[in-house]
């Protein structure tokens, strides 16, 4: 009898983590998508983020802002906001689109990396999706 996969039972899908990636090709845009999802999510972000406090703000929103790293500004932003459980993955989603270059995608994986998030698995934000009904 087929046994539904569940987080416990799968290799390397931890979904207490918040995750990250990027959402669209490398090198190919102008523009970079990177996404972020999980219970961490915002509060990441907002640490990065002093344009506006996204942890209060309303779900499905676009705050246009700096990205900060270390005092400085990386990058300027817009920052996509979807709140559990009407997101994609069910869980806290936010989704950075920021100047295609290699280095400002690097910097903003790092820094999100570097704030508690760790890089996704192949397929993660779907299989999350997947285990959260969606």
């Amino acid at each position: 009898m087929f046994k539904f996969p569940t987080f416990a039972n799968v290799k390397g899908y931890e979904q207490s983590d918040t995750i990250c990636a990027l959402a669209t090709p490398a090198g190919i845009g102008a523009i970079g998508v990177l996404r972020i999802s999980g219970k961490r999510a915002l509060e990441i972000v907002n640490e990065l983020f002093p344009s506006a406090d996204v942890t209060k703000e309303a779900a499905n929103t676009l705050h246009v802002g700096s990205l900060m790293k270390g005092g400085q500004i990386l990058d300027e932003v817009v920052l996509s906001l979807f709140r559990s459980p009407k997101s994609y993955t069910g869980e806290d989603i936010v989704e950075i689109s920021c100047h295609g270059s290699p280095y400002i995608l690097s910097e903003v994986l790092n820094l999100l990396v570097s704030r508690g998030a760790r890089m996704a698995r192949e397929g993660e934000f779907t299989f999350r999706a997947f285990m959260n009904g969606k």
